[in-house]
């Protein structure tokens, strides 16, 4: 029985099944039936004649092409696996196993996994003596996925430590000695790794016309699944086995475009009609998944690319519920108002329906101290938990220690930083303590001069009877320089957490209920690694790609969070922000909650600063959304679209163009910062503050009295 693929298929959808010679590039919108047109294409193939031998479909994933292929066999009522479908790097496998005596590989080869990769770079590390004793050196694993980067980047390893991973710079000379013994290495034992398998295989192709002619004879349609996400050899060898006319489909979204840190190109699906002359350009733009009002929001947000294919999502599923913009009082209070919007969802979503997104894991820190509070239940996808994490258990071992100084385990934590004090120290000084024996403890003192700064640290914390923020503060002059020699690979990010965790602390009084907060958690979400079925969903925005919700809401969503201090430095990184919101607005598919906080919390000045929204809001024309600022009261009033009030919440020419109580400077004016050095500063804040983009630091809000000015 035949398909009626006019009827299964939209008109988009229906074109691009049809569309078979000649290159063929589909745009495919979120939520667009992408998957679909696939499948229904692979069946219509087959239908036509075509040998399912002669089809190659490339994916990023295994279970992207098993899926595609199952469904395509049931449309027919016969098996697909003589289709060669998988990805890049099976396909690559496949291929190279095949010619491996062409490559020098006489008794064939084998591929490193992760664990054998670490392996040889520790080899490496011996042979060249490197980081002997230093505990502060790269994790191998650290090398590795630097190696990897830039490898798929097709960067120099130097520049991708200069630009990604500035705070190696100190071992910087001995990483690039390792990266040309371990390549040595590989090729000493005839093991390629991972990233190899795609330029091995491109080396094969060139190298060799007479393989390249005979296996691009083999397949006569070729379909390429996320070309968004395709690196510049991926696109490469595409181009190589599709040839100049050849017959082969790309399916991407480029407003999906966001992995440029794993080597992604975004230049390639744009590229693709000037790659391949004739292309034919197909745009999937109804929505299955949203309702009508997020998706013109989503519209918006892409109006403001500057390189795009313009699309406009559109949907059958109308709603008269437009999507909220929160601004509360500052992220102090954003947590709060978040619980409260999860609380009102609850009444018409399941919990697990409902999802709470963020640029970076540690973003979500002070929600989950709320969370626990209220008791709601949660699982947590992209960064660590806040509860879990090795820094934020280090510092808080301190404040226990304040409060009970009976506490083995937080006390064999505050003392672990200490080199030469093992568990079987730890304890015996614990236990002369609680005997009240100085003279072990001063003997220990005298032969530790560490072990007496942590002791007089606690002691005095003790006595001055701190607030949470205060004895934070003291931890942090003693723990923060620790944090560089324990946690080299990722340090910038933990002191960020740090950073929020002092910030969640401020508003306490005192220690104990601090604690409490943060560590009564419900046992049942403890340990939980599956969706269950009562939890919330918190998530970054990359670990939610390819995920749906009933409800989404975003928080943080203002400059230096969202989009991250990096990218606002960076064109190419800025525009992927923008692409990073859309993704996380089209994840949902009834309510779109968006959070934007006033302020930020600024712990060394211990004020709220006025912070700038996010950007890419501005493009969003306010009859698209409701919109609610907190008042000082705490709570919520309706000053958006359909909503009267006698002050608006915002002001400039969009509803989110900027931040209360700023002004412009009437004259830039370039200053200078102990600590960030030379900056420009491009707003004055009233009264005495200023906003100075610092290059390399990005924008900071700093006091007047704490900067120099230059040409004022």
């Amino acid at each position: 029985m035949l398909i009626d693929y006019e009827k299964e298929l939209n008109p988009a959808q229906y074109e691009a099944v049809l569309t078979t010679e000649g290159p063929l590039l589909v745009i495919a919108g979120a939520g667009s039936g992408k998957t679909r047109t696939i499948v229904y294409r692979l069946a219509y193939l087959v239908e036509q004649g075509i040998p399912p031998a002669s089809i190659l479909l490339l994916t990023f994933t295994r279970k992207a092409s098993q899926e595609m292929l199952g469904r395509a066999g049931e449309l027919l009522g016969m098996g697909m696996n003589a289709v060669r479908g998988g990805t890049f790097h099976s396909f690559a496998f496949f291929l190279l196993r095949k010619y491996a005596h062409l490559l020098g590989y006489e008794n064939g080869f084998t591929v490193l996994d992760r664990s054998d990769a670490e392996g040889l770079i520790k080899q490496a590390k011996e042979e060249l003596d490197i980081a002997k004793g230093d505990r502060s050196f790269p994790k191998k694993s650290t090398v590795i996925s630097l190696l990897s980067q830039a490898r798929n980047k097709e960067m120099d390893l130097g520049d991708i430590l200069r630009q990604d991973a500035g705070h190696l710079d100190g071992y910087r000379e001995d990483i690039l000695r390792l990266e040309k013994r371990y390549k040595e290495l590989k090729t000493q034992y005839q093991v390629v790794d991972y990233d190899d398998l795609l330029f091995v295989l491109e080396k094969l192709l060139i190298s060799h016309p007479e393989v390249l002619e005979q296996e691009r004879a083999a397949y006569q349609y070729i379909m390429v699944d996320e070309y968004q996400d395709t690196n510049r050899v991926q696109a490469r060898l595409v181009k190589l086995f599709a040839g100049n006319t050849g017959n082969v489909m790309a399916v991407g979204d480029d407003a999906q475009s966001i992995y440029a840190f794993r080597g992604a190109n975004i230049q390639n699906i744009l590229d693709f009609p000037d790659v391949f002359p004739g292309t034919r350009v197909i745009k999937l733009e109804q929505n299955y998944r949203s309702v009508q009002p997020i998706l013109s929001l989503t519209n918006a947000i892409l109006a403001g690319s500057q390189q795009k294919y313009t699309k406009k999502l559109f949907s059958q599923k109308e709603s008269t519920r437009l999507p909220e913009v929160v601004k509360p009082l500052s992220d102090s209070t954003e947590a709060r108002l978040v619980v409260a919007k999860i609380l009102e969802l609850e009444k018409e979503f399941p919990l697990h329906e409902i999802a709470v997104l963020f640029r970076a894991g540690y973003h979500s820190y002070a929600l989950e101290v709320e969370l626990n509070k209220m008791g709601i239940k949660f699982q947590k996808y992209g960064g660590i938990k806040f509860s879990d994490a090795a820094h934020i258990k280090d510092a808080l071992a301190f404040i226990k220690l304040v409060a009970n100084p009976l506490d083995l385990p937080a006390f064999r934590r505050a003392f672990s930083g200490i080199k030469g004090v093992g568990p079987k120290t730890c304890e015996r000084l614990f236990h002369a303590l609680g005997a009240g024996d100085r003279d072990t403890i001063d003997k220990a003192c005298r032969k530790n001069a560490a072990i007496r700064t942590v002791m007089d640290l606690l002691d005095s914390l003790r006595e001055s009877s701190p607030t949470p923020l205060s004895a934070l503060e003291a931890v942090y002059e003693y723990y923060k320089p620790l944090v560089e020699h324990r946690f080299p690979d990722d340090y910038p990010r933990r002191i960020s957490g740090l950073d929020e965790l002092a910030q969640i602390a401020s508003p306490y009084k005192d220690i104990e209920t601090f604690l409490a907060d943060l560590t009564l958690e419900n046992p049942d979400q403890l340990g939980s690694s599956n969706m269950s079925q009562d939890q919330l969903i918190l998530s970054t925005v990359h670990s939610a790609k390819g995920l749906e919700w009933s409800a989404v809401i975003l928080i943080n969503l203002v400059e230096e969070r969202f989009p991250s201090r990096h990218a606002m430095n960076s064109a190419e990184e800025f525009e992927e922000e923008r692409r990073l919101l859309y993704v996380a607005c089209t994840r949902a598919r009834e309510y779109l909650g968006l959070f934007v906080p006033s302020a930020l919390y600024n712990r060394y000045y211990q004020s709220n600063d006025p912070a700038m929204p996010c950007p890419f809001l501005q493009d969003i024309p306010s009859h698209l959304f409701t919109e609610f600022k907190e008042t000082y009261g705490g709570r919520t009033v309706g000053v958006g679209a359909g909503q009267k009030t006698s002050a608006p919440a915002f002001s400039g020419t969009s509803p989110l163009s900027s931040s209360p109580s700023v002004s412009s400077a009437t004259t830039p004016t370039t200053c200078r910062h102990k600590i960030f050095g030379q900056g420009k500063i491009v707003e004055r804040i009233d009264p005495d503050k200023y906003k100075i983009n610092f290059p390399g630091f990005g924008l900071k809000v700093i006091v007047r009295d704490y900067v120099e000015l230059l040409d004022e």
